[in-house]
């Protein structure tokens, strides 16, 4: 397959992953102070254990631009630079970050179900700490009310989802490379 092919298609699993990180933001369980468990970080884990740190933090790029926009991708189907900005939009912002270093730590080491689940992990802390920090400052919160509402109700399903992306992306990543749907390198940035 040419380069010229393969980036194709690169691109285009990359527009699907932030169609599918759109799609499991609906999945969402409200809690108080405004900040739900949502599927988006289970979709930002796949993502990177799968596309690598290039694509994976490309597909959240993606998906932030396409709300900050307008079209409804967020959690509860809202979008705008509102959302960005209100106090939850750490969480958002994040993603970037998150994906990245998930990706990035695969790339690194090795591309088992053990060390993508550390990395998600680490995204999941990533997430956490930024989305807290931010929830703090712009819902004007002390420390302690950011940490009990934005940080501790989310470690318990983290790591599960921590669990989920590693193990379900792994196997998906083994698999679409057999297929010859991503390249066969472990670098999938390349």
């Amino acid at each position: 397959m040419s380069t010229q092919h393969e980036k194709l298609r690169m691109m285009l699993t990359t527009a699907l992953f932030a169609a599918i990180i759109g799609i499991m933001a609906q999945i969402t369980i409200p809690l108080p102070l405004g900040v739900p468990i949502t599927g988006q970080t289970l979709a930002i884990g796949l993502a990177a254990t799968i596309l690598g740190s290039r694509y994976g933090t490309l597909s959240a790029i993606v998906y932030m631009f396409i709300g900050a926009v307008g079209v409804p991708v967020f959690s509860g189907m809202s979008a705008g630079m509102g959302v960005i900005f209100g106090p939850t939009g750490g969480y958002i912002v994040s993603f970037i970050f998150s994906a990245f270093i998930i990706g990035l730590y695969i790339e690194k080491t090795a591309a088992t179900v053990t060390q993508a689940f550390i990395a998600n992990v680490i995204g999941m802390l990533i997430n956490l700490t930024i989305g807290t920090a931010w929830l703090k400052v712009m819902a004007n919160l002390s420390w302690a009310e950011a940490f009990a509402g934005g940080f501790a109700p989310f470690i318990i399903g983290g790591i599960i989802k921590a669990i989920l992306a590693a193990w379900i992306g792994i196997l998906a990543r083994k698999r679409l490379q057999s297929a010859r749907l991503l390249p066969s390198s472990a670098n999938v940035s390349a």
